[in-house]
């Protein structure tokens, strides 16, 4: 998917002075309205548009949940131990030139061209991975599907920008959510079972072909969705921000690399590459996002805290699992079902009940993610039983799942037409960066601890998820204007 309570009490009511009602009617072509128009997302008007982006979320979702599963059984096979963490971080760096180029992409002109390149990407890193016979090969591909992701979100969020009025905004992003149910459901357990008879490589080329599928009925529902305006001014290309867009995957991939390397450059090359990170990240994100400056910067990098938390995190939980307590793939999985679940139902949830307000739902997440974080922290030390992971795994889920959508919904309120592009693209690229910079320094922590053995090298992961807790509670409170 990552508070000011005298802010109105709807996510669709505080346009935040940038969007205004009757442009957007102009855009959407709809009449400005404070409720929303019969059948919400599944009106006629929306409804193919509504079921074919979900299918994509959906697809996605499956792919995220089951590569997580199988990715002890790949490693396994393939040897590939040393690149365990950079498979998962490889692909969130090279999303950020993915976001950027499909962010200007839709700027300049139709997000559904940016959609169906980033789909045609996607698809390609998918059979490049399926088919991999080394450890080196397989991580290719999942560069390449990366990059195509990134672009997928940064289109999908322009799209529900270009499409639907304010008024359904937090509806159809509570809806991405619900996407995640069915793979929540079985996902991991197809996944695992697949691992455990005919083969992982099956997790990818399954995927394959269910998103052709999903495909052939995307394209004829987005036949509605169309460039800004004839009248409205489009930016050109800008090669420095892509440039910039380069660096940053450069620096987040060589840091995730530094994970195997020993001595002082172990821990000098982090370092160095978290600065020229953060530094290249500068001109991609809104003015004031490092120094957590109000309003809309601070949304962007509550996103960044929030995300990097769950999914550095969620990395290690199937690890633990098969690893410590040898819980067959199968059963591990179920840890990232009871996740996915609760971040499903608590996304509806704030969804359906708008009137919980975003101070609330920033708290509300931080709160969840630091009670799974402690479950997972006090499992690998004091050598709980896996059922403690499961359980406390679902606060994680459910934390997300009230505050994702809503950071979602905050951007596009932030937003104006001329800008939807590099704000959704601001949003994913803090998501992706976020994660993986988390990912690759748990990976070092975690690779520094392996010689005492035990739980504690995943005790030091998840005390780095247990700081970055500590972050979201400070920036939370600050993702609305004064």
């Amino acid at each position: 998917m990552p508070i000011d309570e005298t802010e109105s009490t709807t996510a669709s009511a505080n346009v935040a002075g940038s969007l205004d009602t009757e442009n957007m009617a102009t855009q959407t072509g709809t009449a400005p309205a404070d409720l929303p128009p019969p059948g919400g997302v599944l009106n006629p008007r929306y409804r193919w548009v509504s079921i074919g982006m979900c299918a994509l979320i959906m697809l996605s979702a499956f792919e995220a949940l089951a590569v997580t599963t199988i990715m002890p059984t790949v490693s396994r096979e393939l040897d590939g131990a040393g690149l365990y963490a950079f498979a998962f971080a490889g692909p969130l760096a090279v999303s950020v030139v993915g976001m950027v180029l499909a962010g200007a992409w839709s700027d300049r002109g139709n997000p559904r061209n940016a959609l169906f390149a980033s789909v045609g990407l996607f698809v390609i890193g998918l059979l490049i991975a399926g088919t991999a016979t080394s450890m080196g090969a397989f991580v290719a591909g999942r560069l390449v599907h990366g990059f195509g992701g990134g672009a997928l979100t940064v289109a999908l969020y322009v799209i529900v920008a270009r499409v639907y009025p304010p008024v359904l905004h937090a509806r159809i992003f509570a809806g991405f959510a619900a996407a995640w149910v069915i793979p929540s459901l079985i996902g991991p357990v197809i996944a695992g079972l697949l691992s455990d008879t005919v083969g992982w490589r099956w997790v990818f080329l399954g995927v394959v072909a269910l998103v052709v599928l999903a495909m052939l009925m995307v394209v004829p529902a987005m036949r509605g969705v169309h460039a800004p305006d004839a009248t409205s001014e489009r930016p050109p290309w800008d090669i420095r921000r892509i440039g910039w867009a380069v660096l940053v995957a450069v620096a987040v991939l060589v840091l995730n690399l530094a994970a195997d390397v020993q001595g002082a450059v172990q821990w000098i090359a982090p370092v160095l590459g978290i600065a020229v990170a953060l530094f290249a990240l500068r001109p991609l994100l809104p003015k004031g996002t490092l120094r957590a400056a109000r309003g809309l910067p601070s949304v962007i990098l509550l996103r960044s805290i929030v995300a990097g938390t769950f999914f550095a995190s969620e990395v290690y939980v199937p690890y633990l699992l098969v690893s410590q307590h040898q819980v067959s793939p199968t059963l591990a999985g179920l840890a990232l079902t009871a996740a996915g679940l609760s971040w499903s139902a608590a996304s509806w949830v704030q969804g359906r009940y708008p009137q919980i307000t975003h101070r609330v739902t920033a708290l509300a997440g931080a709160i969840g993610l630091s009670i799974a974080v402690a479950s997972l922290l006090a499992t690998a030390i004091l050598d709980l039983a896996p059922a403690v992971v499961i359980v406390g795994w679902a606060f994680a889920g459910a934390g997300m799942g009230i505050v994702y959508p809503r950071l979602g919904v905050l951007t596009l309120e932030y937003s104006t037409i001329e800008n939807q592009g590099f704000n959704s693209s601001a949003l994913s690229i803090a998501d992706a960066i976020g994660s993986a910079i988390a990912l690759a320094v748990a990976a070092i922590v975690f690779s520094a601890l392996g010689p005492l053995g035990g739980g504690w090298p995943f005790a030091g992961a998840f005390a780095l998820a247990a700081v970055l807790c500590v972050a979201a509670f400070g920036a939370g409170p600050r993702i609305l204007r004064r």
